[in-house]
């Protein structure tokens, strides 16, 4: 359930800070990436080396950070983050993030955060209790934050009562819980197609296109968020980094992709085919670089298998089949007969007529077609609409 989640770690201040590489190094070995962020004062009590050597992570805790004046850039953290943990949570802490207070890295980076923050109190047992911190805890949940209930038992000051901070082992357990909840294709299996195809015509030359597959790796992605295994099989892609959690499979050409896909469709839950496979390739392909002689050059070519027909003839009852289509005229129309003639149960529609959309862009704007329902989405990050397909995935299995 964790394999690939990325946890923000936050720690203030407080003498239960000890406990922390403990439970970075329970989170990393279950397969979990871990940014932790100490405020300074937390350094009193762990030191950044230890918690950068448990996380494999530089830990950060300024904004600025090294010499050179490199940012800390605490909006990208925020949203890099699928859960921000703050544990320890100082009474000074928790008052600072009921107030919106933003004076260190740490609040700056809970402020920007889109995910859940969840804070694990650490104080001693009349501190906790006081009408001040009771209130926090009030303005807390209401702004939207998980409280994690203190522990009772043995405290700093000597004294025993509620006011301790859980065991690494017990966050653990809570963190583990949360995703699950936040898991609805958790036992769902995934298949994505990304990229584009690449059709020989000689040892050097080939049809292609220009899509980066950045939309079917944010779909992969989002998916496995949602507790989904997901295998992707990719055409030629470069540069765009996939998480070691998500299978990989990568291919060249359509005949490639097509037997790929046909293998692992039959036991797959769902099937998101966002590659941009050619519709033709080269009837022959010549073993040798075909030398530049005349003044043309004919190449014939033959439709390529429509992958997403043939998975649509051999689609299971409760399988649900995905597919993308990319339009310049009668969009609408078009990708609404794509849903009928190839068994889909949802089409994602491009335009190209959108700008900042489609190939080759960090953003797109789509319509989502399914058999009863349209919507379209603004234009946004390819991250936000992957988002928005899945959103839409997990209420047509509902």
């Amino acid at each position: 359930m964790l394999q690939g989640k990325r946890i923000l770690l936050g720690v203030s201040g407080s003498i239960a800070a000890y406990k922390t590489p403990l439970l970075v190094r329970l989170l990393v070995n279950a397969g979990a990436e871990v940014q932790v962020i100490l405020s300074e004062s937390a350094k009193d009590f762990v030191t950044p080396l230890t918690l950068s050597t448990v996380s494999n992570r530089p830990v950060f805790s300024a904004f600025v950070k090294n010499d050179t004046g490199e940012w800390a850039n605490h909006v990208e953290l925020g949203l890099w983050a699928d859960l921000v943990l703050i544990a320890p949570t100082s009474a000074n802490t928790l008052a600072k993030l009921a107030h919106g207070l933003c004076d260190n890295l740490l609040m700056a980076t809970c402020l920007s955060a889109r995910c859940a923050v969840a804070i694990s109190p650490a104080m001693d047992l009349d501190m906790y209790a006081h009408k001040a911190t009771q209130t926090n805890f009030e303005k807390l949940e209401k702004l939207g934050y998980k409280i994690i209930p203190a522990a009772n038992g043995e405290l700093a000051s000597g004294m025993s009562g509620i006011g301790r901070m859980p065991e690494p082992d017990e966050l653990f357990t809570y963190i583990q819980k949360h995703f699950e909840a936040d898991a609805p294709l958790s036992g769902k299996k995934a298949l994505v197609t990304a990229g584009p195809t690449y059709e020989a015509i000689d040892p050097v030359r080939f049809i292609g296109n220009y899509s980066s597959g950045k939309m079917g790796i944010a779909v992969a992605e989002s998916l496995a968020r949602k507790g989904a295994e997901v295998t992707l099989i990719h055409g030629p892609i470069a540069g765009i980094p996939i998480p070691k959690h998500i299978k990989t499979i990568a291919v060249t050409s359509s005949n490639e992709m097509l037997d790929a896909c046909l293998k692992h469709w039959p036991e797959s839950n769902i099937a998101v085919m966002a590659a941009a496979v050619a519709d033709y390739r080269p009837v022959a392909v010549s073993t040798e670089k075909i030398k530049k002689t005349a003044a043309e050059m004919n190449i014939a070519l033959i439709k390529s298998t429509d992958i997403l027909a043939e998975m649509g003839k051999c689609k299971k009852p409760g399988q649900m089949l995905v597919g993308f289509a990319l339009e310049t005229e009668n969009e609408l129309e078009n990708a609404r007969k794509k849903l009928e003639k190839k068994n889909l149960d949802l089409v994602v529609l491009n335009s190209l007529r959108d700008t900042g959309a489609g190939f080759g862009y960090d953003t797109n704007r789509v319509t989502l077609l399914a058999h009863n329902t349209t919507e379209e989405t603004a234009l946004k990050p390819k991250t936000e609409i992957a988002d928005d397909i899945v959103e839409k995935i997990i209420q047509l299995l509902a």
